[in-house]
């Protein structure tokens, strides 16, 4: 497995969303923290629902952006950017009180990581790599500016929120190698040709495909012709 392929698996929700999750509960036995902790539930219920309705207006219905060689936002990305940046902040807060837009920034460096490794294993254009990461970073920034700029000294549930979702997260990127491949995608594709009805999903090919000639009508029959023998 090469180092591209090892690092997308690290935008994966069954890797990142056990770790948002326990981050979530963590965030929640903190009064001062409980609004960003609402804000995040909402923030990755929103990139999930908006990824899904642009990747099944593709697979399903064939509707994409040929010019931008774009068919959906790449859910990897918006993962990574989504779950990373927050998780970060957590942890900058978590072990020093303060500096939460310092982690910010550390998750933004491994979420742009994450969505360029997308476009080098091929699995996703560069404008869907992109709209990925912006969507993800942007709802990320909602989260993390309702983060308390600074958290009283609590040692025991400092140690906790910052270390246990970043070693969850380590702890599942350690064995990658091994993880069952995500069934994310084919879940989607599953419920895209249930909604259209279709057999088969569109492609990227279909996307690029040449349009069909518009011909002008033609009159019956041909000038100078006659349905007569």
């Amino acid at each position: 497995m090469t180092l591209w392929l090892l690092i997308t698996r690290l935008g994966e929700a069954q890797i990142l969303l056990p770790a948002a999750g326990l981050a979530l509960l963590l965030l929640a036995q903190r009064q001062d923290s409980r609004a960003a902790a609402l804000r995040w539930a909402l923030a990755l219920g929103l990139g999930t629902l908006v990824t899904t309705i642009s990747k099944v207006a593709f697979l399903g219905f064939g509707l994409g952006i040929a010019s931008l060689d774009f068919t959906g936002f790449s859910g990897h990305s918006m993962y990574a950017a989504g779950v990373d940046i927050p998780l970060l902040a957590i942890c900058a807060l978590a072990l020093i009180g303060r500096g939460r837009w310092a982690g910010a920034v550390l998750g933004t460096g491994l979420a742009v990581l994450i969505a360029v490794s997308r476009v080098e294993v091929g699995a996703h254009s560069v404008s869907e790599a992109i709209a990925g990461f912006v969507l993800g970073g942007a709802l990320a920034a909602w989260v993390v500016a309702a983060l308390p700029a600074r958290w009283p000294a609590q040692p025991a549930l400092r140690t906790a929120v910052g270390l246990a979702p970043l070693g969850l997260t380590l702890w599942l990127a350690a064995g990658v190698a091994w993880a069952p491949p995500p069934v994310t995608h084919s879940l989607v594709v599953r419920l895209s040709l249930a909604l259209s009805g279709r057999e088969h999903p569109y492609t990227r090919a279909h996307l690029h495909a040449a349009p069909k000639a518009h011909l002008p009508p033609r009159s019956w029959p041909p000038a100078g012709e006659t349905d007569l023998a």
